[in-house]
């Protein structure tokens, strides 16, 4: 054995061990691999958490421009979005009542992202029933924001 370096064993199996030979420069390598994957996984975790934050609704409208009462449809749209980042939500008549029947109805949603983020989006009435809303707070990033 050499007393200038330390000997180390790995062993895959209890009968077939093999000894390695680990000098300093080898272990300083080892330490700084182990120390960017560290960073590797801390930066990915705080850039994904840092560009999603949960839907909360606030409201939802179906029919508005007919003289529904605002809020009509509010406990469908929290149902099926809030907690998530991003919601497609279909306008579907068999989970919404028709509140007038014989007009084309719009769709308004309002929602919030994080304490201070307030959205609102809306379909138009020609869009009609089976149309899709997308609600997201899912913030953009790169070129063009």
């Amino acid at each position: 054995m050499l007393p200038s370096r330390e000997i180390e064993r790995y062993c895959v199996a209890p009968q077939a061990c093999e000894q390695t030979t680990l000098g300093p420069t080898g272990k300083r390598a080892i330490v700084i691999h182990l120390i960017w994957i560290i960073f590797g996984i801390a930066a990915l975790l705080a850039s994904s958490s840092a560009q999603a934050i949960a839907i909360k609704v606030v409201s939802g409208t179906y029919g508005q421009n007919c003289g529904a009462q605002r809020g009509n449809a509010t406990s469908d749209l929290a149902t099926r979005c809030d907690g998530k980042a991003t919601c497609e939500y279909r306008i579907d008549q068999r989970r919404i009542l028709d509140p007038v029947a014989g007009c084309p109805k719009d769709f308004l949603a309002e929602w919030r992202c994080g304490k201070t983020e307030f959205h609102t989006a809306t379909l138009s009435p020609k869009a009609g029933a089976g149309s899709t809303l997308v609600l997201s707070c899912v913030r953009q990033t790169g070129a063009g924001k």
